[in-house]
């Protein structure tokens, strides 16, 4: 429910332990009803869920976000399942875990990330948190769009003929 800085320094680990955080990560750019899904999914996994919202210099892996960081960061942030929304770290992606200290990342069901790669990487960083997959939600109906790259590629198709 609340949005970090710019820094990708904000997150700060709580010291009384008593808390399982958790952690998922994405672009979410056009947020979309997966994306709410993922998230709903991945705060099942303990009590505070923290996200870590992509920078545009750091998706490589797809086309950049048409949104900008911040405002991607300020929606995630204003969906009551996100308790705090942090951007990622120009540079180091394991800069928010080390400030977050989660005790559990979840993946999205369809990101490209190598659970166990991440899980080696992890432990030879000394973190000790679990790696999970968040489950597939499927189209509750016809028309639902699951993809912010269908909701693009919808806005050419019917406003750009």
């Amino acid at each position: 429910m609340t949005a970090g800085s710019d820094s990708g320094e904000e997150a700060e680990a709580d010291d009384d332990g008593d808390l399982d955080r958790v952690v998922a990560q994405g672009t979410f750019d056009l947020l979309h009803p997966g994306h709410v899904h993922y998230l709903e999914d991945a705060a099942t996994y303990g009590d505070e869920l923290h996200v870590i919202v992509a920078r545009r210099e750091n998706v490589t892996h797809k086309d950049p976000p048409v949104l900008p960081d911040r405002q991607r960061r300020d929606v995630v942030a204003a969906l009551s399942v996100v308790d705090k929304a942090h951007l990622g770290h120009p540079e180091d992606i394991f800069v928010p875990i080390e400030r977050i200290d989660p005790d559990a990342i979840v993946l999205g069901y369809d990101q490209h990330h190598d659970a166990d790669a991440i899980r080696e990487a992890l432990r030879d960083r000394g973190f000790g948190c679990r790696v999970e997959r968040a489950t597939r939600r499927s189209p509750q109906y016809e028309s639902e769009i699951l993809s912010s790259t269908a909701i693009v590629d919808r806005i050419i198709d019917e406003r750009c003929p």
